[in-house]
């Protein structure tokens, strides 16, 4: 039986680790914000927005960058604007969405 050697993809997605785990953030945030730890997920929510939206940039995805930096706005924990509700959870969900849709499409191509 021959072995075929893998090829290794012509695209990185730099967005996918930070996406993955801010997700998680706000997947787990209506748990969280019961807690102490509503700051670290304020903390996560916003530093990830803006690493995505940087990759974003780099790979030429501006609209993706508009999208992670209102993101990055609406979850500052410098200045937060202490969201409550059921529009604000439903929010959350949705961020998380676009962190994982995001990280899964923003590509660049590989180098070398």
């Amino acid at each position: 039986m021959a072995s075929r050697a893998q090829r290794p993809t012509q695209y990185q997605r730099n967005a996918l680790a930070p996406g993955l785990l801010a997700a998680i953030a706000l997947f787990l945030a209506p748990v969280l914000f019961q807690t102490e730890w509503s700051a670290v997920v304020l903390y996560v929510a916003a530093i990830g927005a803006l690493i995505v939206a940087w990759f974003a940039l780099q790979a030429r995805q501006w609209w993706w960058t508009v999208v992670f930096v209102a993101v990055a706005v609406l979850w500052n924990p410098v200045f937060p604007f202490g969201f409550e509700g059921g529009a604000w959870t439903v929010a959350q969900f949705v961020a998380a969405v676009a962190f994982l849709v995001a990280g899964a499409l923003i590509k660049t191509p590989r180098e070398g």
